[in-house]
């Protein structure tokens, strides 16, 4: 089965965003796989880089995801798939695409939703780069 950006897309949202499984969300990245967030300050909560596969559960043990479970807006609130939504882009290169996302959450009795921009670097049909761009502050 040929790896499509939608395909590779849905099972990461599944796996991160809404099972919250470490394991399922490691399979998906190849294992040298990293993990970006490159306008987060150094030394900051949420790393700005870090290897993703098989290490990426126990550096994150209750999250897959640095913006759905940090300290911040969110608060480490459910995500609320009916009122998110997102755009995939696919680009001249077949194994990058980009992913547009206005992620909502239910924190505290408020929905709070944050935007964010992914770009995602396939290899063999899986991650091999994942550069997560959103606000700052969105993290504690």
């Amino acid at each position: 089965m040929t790896a499509t950006p939608q395909g590779i897309f849905g099972r990461y949202l599944h796996a991160g965003t809404l099972s919250r499984d470490a394991d399922a969300l490691a399979e998906l990245f190849t294992e040298d796989g990293v993990f970006e967030a490159p306008l987060v300050p150094a030394g900051h909560v949420f790393p700005v880089a870090w290897p993703a596969g098989r290490r990426f559960a126990p550096e994150w043990p209750s999250t897959t995801s640095g913006w759905l479970a940090a300290p911040g807006p969110t608060g480490g609130g459910a995500a609320d798939p009916a009122k998110s939504g997102f755009l995939l882009h696919e680009t001249a290169d077949p194994d990058v695409f980009i992913a547009e996302i206005d992620a909502a959450f239910d924190a505290a009795g408020e929905s709070v939703t944050i935007s964010l921009v992914q770009i995602f670097r396939l290899r063999d049909g899986k991650i091999a780069l994942l550069r997560d761009y959103f606000a700052p502050d969105t993290v504690a």
